[in-house]
C-alpha cells in the first residue's frame, strides 16, 4: 500500500500543483482526505451551474490540484462555469494562494475509518490490512489530520476562508449550502440553492455514484501505482453515516489518538476534543 501511494503523484506533477496561481475568484475546496471533499465539490458545482450533471466524473469539472498534471488536466484552462472550482488536500502552508477556500472538518476517527474502507479493494486486498494496522500507519505518517486542521484553523479570521464541518453537513445540509452560496456569490437565488441541496443529498449522489467514484484516477494512475485493473472505490457511503468500527480499536490506539489531539489542537488552541472544535467551527459560520 505504501509503495502504491508513493507512485500516485509524480514529483513533477505534485510540484506543478504547488506552482499553480489561482485567480481571486477561484474556489479551492480543501478538506483533509475523507472529510467531505467530493460532497463539497458537488455543492459548489451545483450552485455555479444550477445543477448541471454533464460530467463523467466530478474531477473533470473540479480538478484535483496536486494530481492535475499527472491526469493530463490543465489547471489554467477555463471551466464549464464561473467561478472555477478545484479540489485539494493541502494544508494552508502549502496550498496555492490567491483564491478563496472552503474547508470541511470531520472527526479524525471517522475519517480514518472511512479512508480504510475506501482503500480496501483498491489499494489493498479486502481483509489484508486491519483497521488497527491502518491506524498505526496513519499515526506514523507525521502531522496528518491534526497538522492539516491546525494549519487552517489558524486562518479562521480570514474572509476568504469558509469553514464547515462534515457533521453539520449531515445534520443541516440546506444551511451549509446557504453558507457556501453566500460565500461564493450572495446573488444565488432560492431555486438554485434548492437544486444544489437536492443534488448533494445522499439519495441523489448514490443514484449517480459512478460520477463520484474516482474511476478516472483509477484509469489513469492505477498502472503507475502498480495496482491491478478492476479495483473498486466508492465515495458515496451510507449517507455519510458513521459505521463505528473504530470501537474495535485497541485501547492503546485510541489513547494514542487522544494524545495526538492533546499535543496539537488542545495544546495550541485550548480545544479539548473534536466535539469542542466542531462547535467552534459551526459557531464561526461565514463572515463576510
Amino acid at each position: 500500500m505504501k509503495v502504491a501511494f508513493s507512485r500516485l503523484f509524480t514529483k513533477e506533477g505534485f510540484q506543478s500543483g504547488l506552482n499553480f496561481h489561482p485567480d481571486m475568484t477561484d474556489i479551492l475546496i480543501a478538506p483533509y482526505v475523507k472529510c467531505g471533499t467530493t460532497w463539497m465539490q458537488q455543492v459548489v458545482h451545483g450552485l455555479r451551474t444550477a445543477g448541471s450533471m454533464d460530467f463523467d466524473e466530478i474531477l473533470e469539472v473540479a480538478p484535483w490540484i496536486e494530481l492535475a498534471h499527472d491526469m493530463g488536466a490543465d489547471l489554467d484552462a477555463p471551466q464549464v462555469s464561473h467561478p472555477r472550482a478545484f479540489k485539494t488536500h493541502l494544508p494552508w502552508d502549502l496550498v496555492p494562494k490567491g483564491g478563496r477556500y472552503i474547508v470541511v472538518f470531520r472527526n479524525p476517527l471517522d475519517a480514518l475509518s472511512s479512508m480504510h474502507r475506501f482503500l480496501e479493494g483498491w489499494f489493498f486486498e479486502a481483509g489484508s490490512i486491519t483497521l488497527a494496522e491502518y491506524a498505526r500507519y496513519v499515526l506514523s505518517q507525521g502531522p496528518g489530520w491534526w497538522g492539516h486542521a491546525a494549519s487552517w484553523w489558524r486562518q479562521r479570521e480570514r474572509s476568504d476562508v469558509l469553514m464547515v464541518t462534515f457533521e453539520q453537513m449531515k445534520a443541516d445540509l440546506p444551511s451549509v449550502v446557504d453558507q457556501v452560496a453566500d460565500f461564493i456569490d450572495p446573488r444565488f437565488g432560492a431555486e438554485v440553492r434548492e437544486i444544489a441541496t437536492k443534488q448533494a443529498s445522499f439519495d441523489f449522489m448514490k443514484r449517480f455514484e459512478r460520477q463520484f467514484d474516482d474511476h478516472l484516477v483509477r484509469t489513469r494512475r492505477d498502472a503507475a501505482c502498480g495496482l491491478p485493473f478492476g479495483g473498486a472505490a466508492s465515495k458515496v457511503a451510507d449517507g455519510g453515516r458513521t459505521v463505528d468500527d473504530t470501537v474495535s480499536l485497541p485501547k492503546d490506539l485510541r489513547a494514542a489518538f487522544d494524545a495526538r489531539w492533546r499535543e496539537t489542537m488542545e495544546s495550541e488552541f485550548g480545544l479539548a476534543s473534536y466535539s469542542e472544535f466542531a462547535k467552534a467551527v459551526d459557531a464561526r459560520g461565514y463572515r463576510q
